[in-house]
């Protein structure tokens, strides 16, 4: 099939379209390289430099006839969101609005969107979580991603686009950027290999930092392809369905390193979630995945690539 990927230089995208090229798919990769970079994508991809609201990008699905979008192109950061909402809302709801036109006009097969299983959510006693749970995001990326389940609903119901949403946890793993405002696993290892100190944030009723469902980026892909034929109108859980504290996070990474320093903590920052973890019984059902790589494993191979 001939697949295009939206954020396919990014982090997480890269990984997906290595995943679809080798397993023999075509691949078309729309990236403004705001985070991304030329040197993640595949040498069998082919490239456009273009930002998803742009109008040129109804020629190049005129061009490349793609049968399959995976959107992965967003902006990312749960902080950046609440200090900036209306940027957030530029990328996150009117860029995919352009797609999902582009896509109707175009006549795609499938629509694969990438969305959150954390911040759709909201802080839940329920842990894990299942896709039903209702919705309470707390902050404006959150509020974005659950608009743009609700808009792919839409475009099901008036123009028969079918589509998977798949409900990312924390996903880490090479690649990942370190400099920004997200990635907790990249930026804690970028700063032990510049002899910086990282700091930890928690609440105060939680001293050990806030409780996550980290995924590992190549068990993010896999779930990519599975849904290329799987989970047709389906909401979608990816991750381990296990809770770490982010202070247990940075006892794991820091024993790879030595003599390690002792963290800084600090409070919690606006929007960060106390608590999250996935249910994925139902992407072991519908999409026959589960995650084949443990935390350990997973903060070993990443250490091992940013050194």
């Amino acid at each position: 099939m001939k697949i295009l990927i939206t954020g396919g230089a990014g982090f997480i995208g890269s990984h997906v379209a290595d995943a679809y090229v080798n397993a023999g798919h075509e691949v078309i990769i729309v990236d403004n390289l705001s985070t991304g970079s030329t040197k993640n994508i595949p040498k069998k991809a082919k490239f456009y430099l273009l930002d998803i609201g742009a109008q040129e990008l109804d020629k190049v699905f005129e061009l490349e006839k793609p049968e399959i979008v995976d959107h992965h192109a967003a902006q990312i950061s749960v902080t950046v969101s609440t200090r900036d909402p209306i940027q957030d809302a530029k990328i996150n709801a009117l860029g995919l609005l352009n797609l999902l036109e582009t896509s109707v006009r175009h006549s795609i097969k499938k629509f694969i969107f990438i969305s959150t299983g954390g911040a759709i959510y909201g802080d839940t006693e329920i842990m894990p979580t299942p896709e039903d749970h209702p919705s309470q995001p707390i902050s404006p990326y959150g509020i974005h991603k659950y608009l743009g389940e609700q808009y792919l609903r839409f475009y099901a119901e008036q123009h028969g686009l079918k589509y998977t949403v798949l409900r990312y946890s924390n996903v880490y793993g090479p690649r990942q950027n370190p400099l920004g405002e997200a990635g907790v696993v990249s930026i804690f290892i970028n700063s032990l290999l510049g002899g910086e100190t990282p700091t930890v944030f928690s609440y105060p009723e939680e001293p050990d930092g806030m409780l996550r469902d980290y995924v590992y980026v190549e068990d993010i892909a896999r779930a990519n392809l599975q849904a290329a034929d799987k989970g047709v109108g389906e909401l979608i859980n990816i991750g381990t369905g296990v809770t770490t504290t982010t202070g247990a996070l940075y006892r794991e990474i820091s024993s790879l390193f030595k003599n390690p320093p002792e963290p800084k903590w600090a409070d919690a920052r606006p929007g960060d979630l106390r608590r999250s973890c996935l249910d994925i019984g139902k992407a072991k059902k519908i999409l026959a995945w589960s995650p084949s790589v443990d935390l350990h494993e997973g903060l070993s191979r990443t250490v091992k690539y940013f050194s």
